[in-house]
């Protein structure tokens, strides 16, 4: 809740406003809020309520940067729990927020939800003084997290291009240049029709992908069609199965994750195909798994550890009042290897 300062703006609730409706001193909300001992049952319950009624909550994070306290970052996935201990996005994503965290002898609060259940998520973390700050994942466009949580003061840096994020720091990749230099690669070897497999169209770099898929495709006058799935590999297989049952299938398919790109193979050899020989593949992440399966597949390499470290880096600075420090990534880079070649003609 704000309150008016004396030149009638808005300001947010302090401690010296839930001491005033406590009726007690600031000293006295800090023991309460901090569960120490010092104040009555009935004291503490009423500065609690007064500072639920005022929707205000310590800082937590300016405590710990002082030595007080220890940071506790939140991240909430909104995946089937089945489906994420399959994707080797998020396994190196964790690594590399655990590689900033353990130096810091900080923790992560990770949560796997369902999509309409994040705001309330983060809202009673916040609140309830559970974290210092949120990393937040897989921003739809016109995302309804970034106006409910920038009310409540959450700091949190958002992963994904900045005009996804609204007021929260941002850390992103250039999606849009990796997919027009995949699809310059592959009509570089001669491909004229070219398939992608994308996330769920509600997904922010769902969207920059395929805005940016169509836009390179007209550009160099080939044919392009996407399918759309949820990044599992059964529905990656459905999707690869639906571009190559079109009368005019493609010859080359670029997927937006690794394992939807490995299940292509198996979709390949039901049709009799060739890979590369009928059918060129392009994967995404650049994970172990393309280098273990045969052939090996060619993928945009994208550093995701190293990702997953820059996030967390841009969150302390957030959480520290340094500001808001919005920043690209390193770009990924097309690695080609076994499973591109010219088309069969």
């Amino acid at each position: 809740m704000t309150q008016m300062d004396s030149a009638g703006k808005t300001r947010k609730a302090t401690i010296k406003d839930v001491a005033a409706r406590a009726g007690v001193s600031p000293s006295a909300v800090s023991i309460a809020l901090h569960d120490r001992p010092g104040v009555s049952a009935s004291t503490k319950e009423r500065i609690l309520r007064a500072a639920r009624e005022l929707g205000w909550r310590p800082n937590l994070a300016a405590a710990s940067l002082s030595g007080r306290a220890v940071h506790t970052v939140g991240l909430a996935i909104a995946r089937p729990a089945r489906l994420l201990g399959l994707e080797p996005f998020y396994m190196e994503f964790i690594s590399g927020i655990e590689s900033v965290l353990s130096r810091r002898s900080c923790s992560l609060l990770l949560r796997v939800i369902e999509a309409d259940e994040e705001i309330d998520v983060h809202r009673e973390w916040w609140q309830g003084g559970r974290v210092n700050g949120s990393i937040l994942v897989d921003l739809e466009v016109d995302d309804p997290r970034i106006p409910a949580l920038a009310e409540i003061g959450l700091p949190a840096v958002v992963v994904g291009h900045p005009s996804l994020a609204g007021p929260f720091a941002s850390v992103w990749t250039d999606d849009a240049a990796a997919v027009a230099e995949a699809v310059r690669y592959l009509a570089a070897l001669g491909h004229r029709r070219i398939g992608r497999v994308g996330g769920p169209e509600r997904l922010g770099h769902s969207a920059i992908r395929t805005a940016a898929f169509d836009e390179v495709i007209a550009e160099l006058g080939l044919e392009g069609r996407t399918a759309v799935a949820d990044f599992s590999p059964d529905q990656g297989a459905r999707a690869c199965r639906s571009l190559l049952l079109a009368p005019d299938r493609p010859t080359a398919i670029i997927f937006d994750n690794d394992i939807m790109a490995v299940a292509a193979l198996g979709v390949a050899d039901e049709f009799g195909l060739s890979v590369p020989e009928d059918l060129s593949v392009i994967a995404w992440d650049d994970s172990q798994l393309c280098q273990l399966t045969r052939p090996t597949l060619s993928a945009m390499r994208h550093d995701v550890y190293s990702f997953g470290a820059d996030v967390t880096t841009a969150l302390f600075q957030v959480m520290s009042g340094e500001g808001r420090p919005s920043r690209p990534t390193q770009p990924p880079v097309l690695t080609p290897r076994a499973s591109t070649a010219p088309p069969r003609r």
